[in-house]
């Protein structure tokens, strides 16, 4: 029997992002209506899912516009059409634009056949023994086309390791010794600050190369408010300043004029002595 082969069922936006030279494996858009893609589970706790949403924030205050790009989490990643989908606790993908019509079955999980790529970065949050994040689930992302598979281990349950990169390769994936992912010109740090009146010694955080943070809305904000705050402290000094050089100058003022009324005063009375003060 002859196959033949299908196109990726990519859209048009997506389309246009994609490099034009970029050749993709066909693959048929198979039929979804009895796939489940929202199982109605919540995250498994609270930290979990604040560093979730300090990641997806601090990505969409952030990064750069002009490409777009989605960050999602607990979002269904199905990959292929008879393989249940990975769910990772957080996922980014370059190059592509959420869809418009939400009313559309495909719109509301990561197909990859319809989007047309597959994500660049799988992030998943170790919260206990038995999620397989060191095993299985590294061929599951690694089948799944994703170049850097992230495992972040805040309470050390697996490993001595909080945070551990790895890197698509031809076959395997490889750990990294850095957290810097060069293909996506983004790199991972562990920071100790507060989110959201939480303190906490291991949030996971975006960095640039010279790792310098990714600020979320709020955090900019704040940081634009200490600036503001900066320059009207500085404005004010500057103010404070100008005020004591022009009491300084009118003391200077004032000094020289009682001078100048003493020696008047000591003119007039030598003149009154019958002594010409200009020939003193």
């Amino acid at each position: 029997m002859t196959i033949t082969p299908i196109k990726l069922n990519i859209s048009p936006e997506t389309s246009q992002l994609l490099d034009k030279d970029t050749e993709w494996e066909v693959m048929p858009e198979p039929d979804i209506s009895d796939i489940i893609i929202e199982d109605g589970q919540p995250v498994d706790n609270i930290l979990s899912e604040k560093q979730q949403r300090l990641l997806v924030a601090s990505a969409y205050s952030s990064l750069s516009q002009e490409k777009p790009f989605l960050v999602t989490a607990n979002v269904g990643l199905f990959y292929a059409a008879k393989k249940p989908p990975l769910v990772p606790d957080l996922m980014l993908s370059l190059r592509v634009k959420c869809p418009e019509d939400w009313t559309q079955k495909k719109n509301k999980s990561y197909f990859i056949w319809n989007f047309g790529k597959y994500p660049e970065i799988a992030i998943e949050i170790v919260s206990n023994k038995v999620g397989h994040e060191l095993d299985s689930k590294l061929e599951d992302y690694l089948d799944a086309g994703v170049s850097y598979y992230v495992v972040f281990d805040p309470l050390k349950y697996l490993s001595d390791q909080v945070l551990q990169v790895y890197k698509k390769g031809v076959t395997s994936y490889h750990l990294q010794t850095n957290y810097w992912l060069e293909e996506v010109n983004l790199g991972l740090i562990l920071w100790s600050g507060e989110f959201e009146g939480t303190f906490y010694q291991n949030w996971l955080r975006w960095c640039d190369q010279s790792g310098n943070i990714l600020l979320t809305g709020d955090e900019k904000a704040e940081v634009e408010k200490q600036r503001a705050e900066a320059e009207k402290q500085c404005a004010d000094h500057e103010k404070q300043r100008a005020e004591a050089e022009k009491q300084r100058a009118d003391h200077e003022k004032q000094r020289a004029e009682a001078e100048k009324q003493r020696a008047d005063r000591f003119a007039q009375l030598l003149r009154e002595n019958g002594i010409n003060p200009d020939h003193i």
